[in-house]
């Protein structure tokens, strides 16, 4: 069940609709929960607002998707073909994890997360010391050299019928860099990503 997309779901005449969505709901807050505590634990003079910006880089979206496909979760999501949800793999990963609490408890969890995923397949301190504010840095480069940083952000759904964002960011009125995600923040976070990377290619050929 754990990795049965929506669109490839069946009908139980006692149990309903089947398929891992309600899964991905309890994985996605047992998740939030085993990382809030690790880091808790692993920094124990932290404040709150640090301990919130770090277990945000080891959860976001980009980082479970890519975490599933490492695992090879992927290869196993049963799904209609043609479906491009940007979080098909990350949200098979939650509710693998879902599927994990049930069976084994938070404590059993919490240790098969920790020590079989995410400490083997992550660079923990590395992902605390990525610096991802690309906005900060694109606006800060416009004030400096300047030039006008707009953003144009439109709303939209994808196959899956889930809300996402797409941000285009301009300079002088130049579409350099687009991102899509389930927030304005993080969508505008890629776009300026992107632009940042195209203005480093224009410096090197130049």
């Amino acid at each position: 069940m754990a990795l049965v997309h929506r669109s490839a779901s069946s009908t139980n005449p006692v149990l309903g609709t089947l398929n891992n969505e309600r899964l991905e709901y309890l994985g996605d807050a047992m998740l939030s929960a085993i990382v809030a505590d690790f880091l808790f634990k692993k920094f124990p003079l932290h404040p709150e607002g640090p301990l919130t910006e770090m277990r945000s880089k080891l959860v976001c979206r980009d980082r479970l998707n890519a975490l599933s496909r490492k695992m090879g979760l992927n290869l196993f999501i049963n799904m209609e073909s043609g479906i491009g949800a940007k979080s098909v793999d990350g949200d098979a990963f939650e509710a693998l994890i879902g599927a994990l609490y049930l069976d084994k408890g938070y404590e059993k969890t919490k240790k098969i997360i920790l020590k079989k995923i995410l400490l083997t397949h992550l660079d923990i301190n590395a992902i605390l010391l990525e610096d991802k504010n690309f906005k900060g840095k694109l606006l800060n480069w416009g004030q400096k050299n300047n030039k006008i940083v707009k953003f144009e952000n439109q709303m939209f759904f994808d196959d899956a019928n889930k809300k996402l964002h797409r941000s285009s960011v301009y300079i002088d009125g130049v579409n350099c860099g687009e991102g899509i995600d389930f927030t304005i923040k993080k969508a505008e976070q890629t776009a300026s990503s992107k632009a940042l990377e195209n203005l480093s290619d224009i410096e090197d050929e130049g």
